[in-house]
């Protein structure tokens, strides 16, 4: 199943749409659950209404069926009430710290990173992303992200599985040189990650047939820069923690409710032919091979676009497509 959210001036949660197979389509089921925030807190009482009503639209039988306009719609969850991201491609990690000289500990290959970051206001998938100023280092970080149900405290990775009922694609919106300074305090990530954007639906697992399998997307992930390709990690590859482990850490120490989004951190593979997902780790990549970083950062005007398609060439979560624009505080 495929759903989404519209933007809805009266409400910041938006309204909850399914959306067809090949994302040509939609019906509003607001007369069953109006928002996904409500359906992920009652998941089990309004699922077999919202997979009927998937079925249906996808037999071309729906009523009240209309083109979906992807412009029209917000995050998923276009507020949640909890964003953690991991950092489960450990290659991507070293990679970075190796730039800077700094030596990764072992225990990052046994005890995943993660920080909580802003979930009080997500990007849609076309929705720009507003700066105030180019010279922050702006880049675009590729991700996969779940979504769960409410998980208790101390959860296993076996049964923490059964508790991811969605999964999205990410652009985590990143200002690498505010995120030096903070780096530097040893106090976590504020001003160096902005709002972050989520592709334009969410889907359940069983969407992704054989390619979700051991708590993972086993599918490329692709991102052009500019118009270009980019990169096209596969995400099932190199990817040290799997979803189920990355939730039970989560959980070790506190509960997390229903909506409670969780990022898989930079998709990234060892194989360097394959590309980045993030402009830093590219630029790591041209000092460890040359001695020098050439690929800028973000300015504004530049574009970028995140998509995974399935076997047959199907894009699964629509495109991910978004400028960097300027932004002016105005009182």
């Amino acid at each position: 199943m495929k759903l989404a959210s519209f933007k809805n001036p009266d409400s910041r949660d938006g309204t909850l749409i399914v959306v067809s197979r090949d994302l040509k389509t939609a019906v509003n089921v607001e007369g069953i659950v109006p928002t996904l925030q409500e359906a992920l807190e009652n998941w089990q009482g309004v699922f077999p209404d919202l997979d009927e009503t998937y079925g249906m639209l996808n037999a071309g039988q729906a009523r009240d069926a209309f083109a979906l306009d992807i412009g029209k719609l917000a995050a998923p969850l276009p507020r949640a009430y909890q964003w953690l991201d991991g950092s489960a491609y450990v290659n991507h990690v070293e990679l970075v710290r190796r730039s800077r000289g700094v030596e990764m500990p072992e225990s990052f290959w046994t005890d995943p990173l993660m920080y909580q970051g802003e979930s009080d206001w997500l990007l849609g998938a076309r929705d720009d992303i507003p700066v105030s100023d180019e010279k922050f280092g702006i880049d675009f970080e590729a991700e996969i992200a779940v979504i769960t149900d409410d998980v208790p405290m101390g959860v296993t990775p076996e049964d923490a599985a059964g508790h991811i009922k969605l999964i999205a694609l990410v652009n985590d919106v990143s200002l690498r040189y505010l995120a030096m300074s903070e780096i530097a305090k040893g106090f976590g990530f504020l001003q160096a990650k902005p709002a972050t954007a989520f592709s334009p639906v969410a889907v359940t697992p069983d969407e992704l047939g054989d390619a979700w399998k051991d708590g993972k997307v086993h599918l490329p992930l692709l991102t052009q820069y500019n118009g270009r390709e980019f990169g096209r990690p596969n995400a099932g590859v190199d990817m040290v923690f799997n979803f189920p482990f990355l939730i039970a850490h989560a959980a070790r120490t506190r509960f997390l409710t229903a909506g409670t989004i969780l990022g898989s951190g930079t998709v990234s593979n060892k194989d360097k032919s394959v590309g980045s997902s993030c402009i830093v780790e590219k630029r790591t990549i041209e000092k460890l091979e040359t001695g020098e970083s050439t690929t800028p950062f973000m300015k504004y005007g530049d574009t970028v676009k995140i998509e995974m398609r399935d076997a047959a060439g199907q894009s699964i979560f629509g495109a991910i497509e978004q400028k960097i624009v300027p932004y002016r505080y105005k009182p």
